[in-house]
């Protein structure tokens, strides 16, 4: 053999080829044997020791390098659910507006006044011999109950709102002072001053113990006159004792217009939840649970003028 024809052997078998020039020691046949990789026979080409060629082994036979697939960049919001083990959430849906409607008129930054009449048939003035008032004029009376931010008291207690009723043009009239912000509480009190004077009677319920104290605090700390004092005071709690103490399960106001009236509140919102209601407003909540505490209110004020036309003489 040549030295021509060893390079040339030497150069087909570093490029994989077994084929064999007949003229440098071929097959019998003379002809030359296709290499089983180019036949696409794998299972020959593995035993011959070939692995069949891939993507990258033709790209480098053609003289070009892989191209690598573009790497997909991970959502960082969802690597960090897989570290922590948390679900996708739901996108969230807008809330719903508040419902801030309140009744009445805004008759001050912050002050809504609301004003009912109710037709009550009444004579001009009332006999309370029996529980130690004498005679009294009914026109002079002024039954009133406040709403209040707590029911233990002291400085840090305010009313956010006050109720009143007396009988007006044959009728009972209901007025209600609400404040809906803090700085408003100094033109309700002034309000309800101008309501009171030296002739007014006070009727309540348990009101010489937690609401005209409370009142009175209020206007001291708001540094205005207490118009408080001048007025006379009935209250209804004490008379309510002295009878059915020994009769009643309790004395509330609630039983006693029940027993007496036939009052039975289904849909009443308790006092005990006044606050939380009025709370919930200014922070920004739904006014709807605070117009039932205006309503639970009215009903006081309805309850007091009817159970003092029950203790009259």
């Amino acid at each position: 053999m040549s030295a021509l024809a060893r390079r040339l052997a030497g150069l087909r078998r570093q490029a994989g080829s077994t084929a064999v020039d007949p003229r440098v020691g071929g097959n019998d046949e003379g002809s030359t044997s296709l290499d089983p990789r180019l036949r696409g026979d794998d299972v020959q080409a593995r035993a011959a020791g070939y692995a069949p060629a891939g993507p990258e082994r033709i790209a480098a036979v053609q003289g070009m390098a892989p191209v690598p697939a573009p790497a997909r960049r991970a959502d960082p919001a969802a690597q960090l659910r897989r570290l922590l083990n948390l679900r996708p959430q739901a996108p969230l849906r807008a809330a719903p507006a508040a419902d801030r409607r309140l009744e009445g008129e805004e008759i001050a930054p912050g002050l809504y006044y609301t004003e009912a009449w109710t037709p009550w048939p009444h004579s001009d003035s009332l006999s309370l011999h029996g529980i130690g008032q004498g005679e009294v004029e009914r026109g002079r009376v002024l039954a009133f109950d406040t709403e209040t931010t707590g029911l233990a008291g002291g400085t840090g207690t305010r009313a956010f709102m006050i109720g009143a009723a007396d009988w007006h043009d044959g009728g009972l009239r209901l007025r209600q002072l609400l404040i809906a912000t803090l700085a408003a509480e100094t033109a309700m009190l002034r309000t309800f001053a101008g309501w009171l004077d030296e002739r007014t009677v006070l009727l309540s319920y348990n009101g010489k113990s937690y609401d005209r104290p409370l009142l009175t605090t209020r206007y001291r700390l708001a540094r205005l006159a207490d118009p408080l004092p001048a007025c006379g005071h009935i209250d209804l709690l004490h008379p309510m004792r002295r009878r059915y103490r020994t009769v009643w399960p309790n004395c509330r106001l609630a039983t006693a217009e029940r027993e007496l009236l036939g009052v039975v509140r289904e849909d009443d919102l308790p006092g005990s939840q006044a606050p939380a209601a009025w709370l919930q407003y200014l922070r920004g909540g739904s006014a709807a649970t605070l117009r039932r505490v205006g309503d639970h209110n009215a009903q006081d004020l309805k309850s007091l003028c009817g159970l003092l036309e029950r203790l009259a003489d």
